[in-house]
């Protein structure tokens, strides 16, 4: 598994593969995304951390256009996120990944292709699944029968033949044990390294350091943090990620806090 300093550079000058500006989002009374930028660059890879509660999948929602915002711009690849075609180079694993269960694997991977006007070809869906370690006969059973993280290799094989230039993918590690995680990394690894971009949430900050040369850290809808995973971890002097990303939004909690009572 190569590191994230191995990825591929992003290519200086040219339009973002995702841009966010201003985004601002409510759910009633509740403010949940306020003010959010982020712009990822093609070829990037960008991992979204924060606690839970704190936006990360109404971000992507927001971004996929899946809910509306208050305010604030989305565009992917200069195209303004609320066109259809802003999203047909792009492909999205959702975190609470649920195929018709009805369906065999294999017709999953067929339907998912028809539906994105490409054909399914036996051979590359056999040696994607290989290298997903989803063994070939988890293909042609039922989805009801497969286990969480057999789904979640089904779901990420069907983004990833799909041959996008942007994969954004909300926790593509849920549900795999470390052998799965170590093959989805390689496939994400190697992705990036043909110069496709990820835009990738996770709760589990080894696999984003990793893979990710830029993390952005979302704390109560607001972007705490955006930078390289050293650069954390050299800000918030701590000698882990984990540590550092504590020391973060703990910091960020106490600024509100401050603010909060001095603007009383």
């Amino acid at each position: 598994m190569e590191a994230a300093a191995h990825v591929a550079s992003p290519r200086a000058g040219s339009t973002p593969a995702l841009r966010v500006d201003g985004l601002v989002k409510r759910y009633g009374a509740q403010l949940v995304l306020d003010g959010v930028d982020i712009e990822v660059a093609p070829g990037a890879a960008l991992g979204l951390v924060g606690a839970n509660g704190a936006g990360k999948t109404t971000l992507l929602k927001c971004v996929l256009d899946l809910c509306a915002s208050e305010a604030g711009r989305v565009e992917i690849f200069g195209v303004a996120g609320r066109h259809a075609g802003a999203r047909a180079r792009l492909a999205y694993l959702p975190e609470r990944f649920v195929p018709p269960h009805y369906l065999l694997g294999r017709e999953f991977l067929e339907m998912t292709l028809a539906l994105a006007g490409a054909a399914f070809e036996p051979a590359p869906a056999l040696a994607l699944a290989a290298e997903l370690e989803l063994e070939p006969q988890a293909l042609e059973r039922p989805v009801r029968q497969l286990s969480k993280g057999m789904t979640q290799k089904l779901g990420l094989a069907g983004c990833f033949l799909l041959e996008r230039d942007l994969y954004v993918l909300d926790e593509p590690m849920s549900g795999l044990d470390p052998a799965g995680r170590v093959a989805v990394k390689s496939v994400l690894a190697r992705l990036n390294r043909r110069g496709r971009t990820l835009f990738l949430t996770s709760h589990v900050l080894s696999d984003v350091e990793e893979l990710c040369s830029t993390i952005a850290v979302l704390d109560r809808g607001t972007v705490r943090f955006r930078g390289a995973p050293a650069e954390l971890c050299a800000r918030y002097g701590g000698q882990s990620l984990e540590r550092a990303f504590l020391s973060c939004i703990r910091t960020g909690a106490r600024g509100d806090a401050e603010h909060t009572s001095v603007g009383a």
